[in-house]
């Protein structure tokens, strides 16, 4: 799709990948943020994660009818208990929405939390790391990956109440566009002042 007009989707669902579209397409915006925007990898992203992780995609659409994949996550169980979430991107014509990748985050965490998730972690970018504590999570130890500083963060599972329906997800209504704050490109518009507001959910969650 031409990235020089995007269009104003009237919704967002943002669910567990089911549909091999969604998935090439998670994969595909992944390579284009991290290998030919950030420069992190040559060639793609992919890794041995990707054989067992449950990819997340955050899909515009409009009234149910999902058109394209803007965001996508992947989360994976280390160990018994200890989940991991990884490659956290957002279409950078999407980025000024502000919750999709607040809502990918949510949704990661609370549909492990069902799967019995007792820490929830993330190698996150230092520059982010205000804006993951603002998301109830906390700091860890600080590391530097791919030559970049970043920090371990552990989510706050209170917050996050466990989502049995993660096929489902969550929907976002579509906002006015505005623009982008500076924060790593990836990141860009994941948090507003309350960033899970706007936030309803296709399905009742358990546990809620």
């Amino acid at each position: 799709m031409n990235s020089s007009h995007q269009p104003d989707y009237s919704e967002y669902t943002i669910k567990w990948a089911s549909l091999d579209w969604e998935k090439d397409e998670a994969y595909a915006l992944r390579k284009r943020v991290f290998c030919d925007e950030q420069s992190l990898f040559e060639g793609d992203d992919l890794d041995q994660k990707d054989q067992t992780a449950q990819l997340l995609v955050a899909l515009g659409g409009y009234g149910g009818w999902h058109e394209r994949v803007v965001g996508t996550v992947r989360i994976h169980e280390e160990s018994p208990g200890l989940w991991y979430g990884s490659r956290l991107a957002v279409d950078p014509s999407y980025r000024a929405h502000g919750n999709i990748g607040s809502t990918l985050i949510k949704l990661a965490v609370s549909s492990a939390h069902a799967l019995g998730c007792q820490s929830f972690l993330a190698t996150v970018q230092a520059q982010n790391e205000e804006l993951f504590r603002r998301l109830h999570w906390h700091t860890l130890a600080q590391k530097m990956v791919y030559g970049r500083a970043h920090v371990s963060m552990e989510a706050d599972l209170t917050f996050y109440p466990p989502c049995h329906t993660p096929f489902s997800g969550f929907v976002l209504r579509a906002k006015q566009r505005h623009e982008a704050t500076e924060l790593a490109p990836q990141l860009t518009g994941m948090l507003m002042a309350n960033p899970l507001a706007g936030v309803r959910q296709r399905t009742v969650l358990q546990g809620v």
